[in-house]
């Protein structure tokens, strides 16, 4: 078992925890940033070498040249006092802390559908990853649901791969994202990222105020449902928003309030240096998760003055953030998709007609063993948490598999 200890620890090495390392690095002191992947840049940056963002390229150039020091490949695991128990190499790594700043992103939302897990269904993000990570889709037909921006940044990507984007099925209604669009003209560099990417996105047909109501197999292709047609495709990228990571300061303890983390204007948390930054304290992109991560980094460093000349940024990102949440906000409908045979719990092969009937998550979880398997919930908690309106338990130890031996 190997221990370390820092002045300042940030879990997290997305837009939000690298700004805050880079704003916490101006003082002396020494600061670590843990990551369970192998490089930096979170979901959204990591697999671009000389990123096309100057805003990665930038904190990237800045953390490699300061006193920071990047742990990849590390899982926390568990807590103790001021330390987070981590499993690295499959070593038990222990990492005390003076204060910490959790940056621990956001994961997509999957809403069970019947045929949503069929081989060739994926996330839109899990599918974005893969094709990165080098997976060929070249000439496949694909179509993108769900709902959010994701899936028109996903189906750039999948067309600059070369596949064939066959539709965008957008659950959210046509008068709220116009509403949102026209909104866009107050942040001109939103307005032409827009603008940029519809039009790569040109002669796709993106459908609103629909979803997938069921997908089969056929001869080799997949049949999907939306409304009152039928599409044929080889693969489905679906997902519905995101939701944030919230294991790890739930175990700490960090109020957790409308389904985020609590805290106030200079990131801090209910538990005392304990600050929370990006979409763990709310969805919101990039541009939400870099001024948070800024102003943890300076607060955590006591440079409150300096940090609270950055709220105003702060706010307008939060406004853009209300409005886009409110634009995707999901729809009823979906929660009647599913059938009793819809499994809701993939690992455990729990199906919605054996949860239906409880009336709660910890009922459900005792009674079926739903949320108990290898992802410990993350899917289907999100999911049960939409359909039954249900509040999720309290994260527990270990909130991540890990060896025997280094419980």
């Amino acid at each position: 078992m190997d221990k370390r200890h820092f002045d300042i620890v940030i879990v997290g090495a997305g837009p939000a925890g690298l700004a805050a390392g880079a704003a916490a690095s101006s003082a002396d002191g020494s600061i670590a940033i843990l990551d369970e992947n192998p490089q930096a840049g979170g979901q959204i940056w990591r697999a671009e070498k000389g990123s096309r963002s100057s805003a990665a390229s930038k904190l990237i150039s800045r953390i490699n040249e300061r006193n920071i020091e990047f742990i990849s490949g590390t899982q926390v695991f568990d807590t103790a006092d001021l330390t987070l128990v981590c499993e690295r190499d499959g070593r038990r790594l222990e990492i005390g802390y003076n204060k910490l700043i959790i940056a621990t992103g956001a994961r997509e939302r999957f809403l069970p559908f019947p045929g949503w897990t069929l081989p060739g269904v994926f996330g839109a993000g899990g599918l974005q990853a893969l094709v990165k990570g080098g997976f060929d889709i070249t000439n496949k037909g694909i179509i993108v649901a769900g709902s959010g921006p994701l899936l028109l940044a996903v189906a750039d990507h999948l067309k600059s791969k070369d596949a064939k984007v066959i539709a965008i099925i957008e659950q959210a209604r046509s008068g709220s994202i116009r509403k949102f669009a026209r909104s866009l003209w107050h942040s001109p560099d939103k307005l032409t990222q827009a603008a940029a990417l519809r039009a790569r996105l040109l002669g796709i047909p993106y459908k609103t105020d629909s979803f997938i109501r069921s997908v089969r197999e056929e001869n080799g292709e997949k049949i999907v449902t939306v409304r009152n047609r039928e599409y044929r495709c080889d693969l489905v990228a679906c997902g519905f928003h995101l939701v944030p990571n919230l294991e790890l300061p739930s175990l700490l303890g960090c109020e957790i309030k409308d389904g985020v983390v609590a805290v106030d204007e200079m990131q801090r948390t209910t538990i005392n240096n304990i600050f929370c930054a990006g979409e763990t304290t709310g969805i919101g992109g990039v541009d939400r998760s870099l001024i948070e991560g800024e102003i943890a980094g300076l607060a955590a460093i006591g440079r409150d003055e300096e940090a609270r000349k950055l709220l105003p940024k702060r706010r307008a990102a939060h406004a853009f953030a209300d409005r886009l949440n409110k634009t995707f906000q999901l729809r009823d409908e979906l929660k009647k998709l599913p059938d009793d045979t819809t499994l809701v719990c993939r690992c455990e092969d729990v199906t919605i007609g054996a949860v239906k009937e409880f009336t709660s998550w910890r009922e459900a979880k005792l009674q079926t063993r739903c949320g108990m398997g290898p992802c410990q919930g993350r899917v289907c908690g999100a999911a049960a948490r939409f359909i039954f309106d249900w509040e999720l338990d309290t994260a527990r130890p270990p909130i991540y598999p890990v060896r025997l031996e280094n419980l």
